[in-house]
């Protein structure tokens, strides 16, 4: 069972936001052997999604954009990062399912664009994101637009 939240950046605890730091780290950095800035800036404007497991430890994550952040015509779901513990039982699809979910209540019934690693293109299909046929390399991972309407 997962305990969603979703604050903003001024809503989040200096102990919480280590706890997603260290989750985007541990996956984006040190399991992808990815260094990157993972301090964009976009963080302070964002809406932050965490799936708690049971005992409360961080799980699952995503980083909510608003329209103009990431994309000039479109919201954006973006960090999406799921704890090695919980692969395989779900957990992301719950976290994309619950991640849609909040991006149309916050920002209205908006279409979603998001820059997906390449290799999780039926993942994401799943969900109704169509590709755009744009890939590019970001860090060094392939990856390609998709937006869901």
């Amino acid at each position: 069972m997962l305990t969603f939240t979703c604050l903003t950046f001024n809503e989040l605890s200096p102990y919480t936001l280590y706890e997603i730091l260290a989750l985007r780290q541990e996956v984006f950095v040190v399991e992808q052997s990815c260094p990157y800035q993972d301090c964009d800036g976009k963080d302070l404007q964002s809406w932050h999604l965490m799936g708690r497991d049971e005992p409360g430890k961080l799980v699952c994550y995503t980083r909510l954009l608003p329209k103009g952040l990431a994309y000039d015509e479109y919201v954006s779901i973006g960090r999406v990062v799921s704890s090695p513990v919980v692969r395989g039982t779900g957990t992301g699809k719950i976290l994309m399912n619950k991640s849609i979910q909040m991006c149309r209540q916050l920002f209205g019934n908006q279409a979603i664009k998001i820059g997906a690693q390449t290799y999780l293109l039926n993942f994401y299909r799943g969900f109704g994101f169509c590709s755009t046929g744009e890939e590019y390399l970001e860090d060094g991972i392939p990856h390609t637009k998709m937006i869901l309407v």
